[in-house]
């Protein structure tokens, strides 16, 4: 008999829609689970008698869903938002420790360089939350501009932790995500597919569009992210395959 265990794996290929540059397949990784269900609308007709009499099958609702682990810029934007992509990330620099000198009375961040955004500063003395000013600073604020955070002649010696952003040109994928008109996505070809003790299985559907996409984060846990898709047929009126060993 054909019997499979584990998650198997499920591949995504971009093939028609709003498709991104280069229209590349992907796997989803380190899946945790994945399912695909057919839901029809069953219509039922009755006599006089408590039983029906006949029964039809109206529209079927083909849907999946997928939770995976592991998290590619490139995959993400391929299978999902099909936009522009750079090189480069933009990160950030979590409570960099500084310490308020004597005129004038300026802390420049290590990345000053390549500093986009401040995310604010902590005395660490009182641990409050400093109040961002546009100039002249009195004790407690602070300015900033270009990675150079300006603070009051009477917070001289005080140290602080200051957070912020800055780029990395060298590493990894930016996505930037316009705002696009409704309908707006790529269509993608999905094989969900399982090989155990040399029995296969797999279904493959030709026509899919991913809807719900989120990041969960956990306490001592890792994160993850649920995806779901819907699927309808192709330029052939063809929905798919399914593919397996036979018993």
């Amino acid at each position: 008999m054909n019997i499979q265990f584990g998650t198997g794996v499920l591949f995504g290929l971009p093939n028609a829609g709003n498709l991104a540059t280069n229209p590349t397949p992907y796997k989803f990784g380190v899946l945790q689970d994945a399912s695909i269900e057919f839901k029809a609308d069953l219509k039922k007709l009755f006599g006089t008698k408590q039983f029906p009499v006949a029964k039809a099958r109206g529209k079927i609702d083909v849907s999946g869903k997928a939770k995976i682990a592991s998290f590619d810029p490139n995959m993400l934007n391929q299978l999902y938002f099909g936009q522009t992509a750079a090189a480069g990330v933009t990160t950030i620099a979590e409570d960099e420790a500084g310490t308020i000198p004597g005129s004038p009375f300026q802390v420049t961040v290590t990345n000053s360089a390549q500093f986009v955004t401040d995310y604010g500063v902590i005395d660490t003395v009182s641990g409050l939350q400093m109040t961002k000013v546009p100039s002249a600073p009195a004790t407690g604020q602070y300015s900033v501009a270009a990675g150079v955070y300006t603070f009051a002649a009477a917070d001289t010696t005080k140290t602080v932790k200051i957070s912020y952003s800055y780029t990395v040109a060298a590493v990894g994928s930016t996505i930037t995500l316009a705002n696009q008109s409704l309908g707006y996505a790529p269509e993608l070809r999905m094989f969900l597919f399982s090989a155990f003790r040399t029995k296969r299985l797999g279904i493959e559907l030709y026509s899919c569009t991913l809807g719900q996409l989120s990041l969960a984060t956990k306490h001592e846990d890792f994160w993850m992210a649920d995806i779901t898709f819907d699927a309808g047929t192709d330029a052939t009126d063809t929905l798919g395959k399914i593919y397996g060993d036979l018993f």
